[in-house]
């Protein structure tokens, strides 16, 4: 596996942009230079990452997200293991 991040990722298993290994090696996102931890999907081309809003839930059981723009560094907290 590549130490580089896609340009778009989410922590949704019913999103296109799921991928359970990358999210397994614990990806973390900057957004505008803070650590953020309540990250859903992030786009580096596009500028945005989608929060999640608190406890509040859909009307489907899903959590609630907003959409921010602004810078998006996306990164692996932990090295690759060999």
């Amino acid at each position: 596996m590549t130490d580089t991040l896609p340009d778009r990722l989410s922590s949704n298993p019913n999103s296109p942009y799921y991928d359970e290994e990358l999210l397994a090696r614990d990806v973390g996102v900057r957004f505008k230079g803070v650590d953020k931890t309540n990250v859903e999907e992030y786009c580096v081309s596009e500028g945005w990452v989608r929060l999640t809003a608190g406890n509040a839930k859909d009307r489907f059981g899903n959590p609630m997200t907003v959409k921010l723009k602004g810078t998006v560094e996306p990164y692996f907290r932990k090295p690759a293991e060999s």
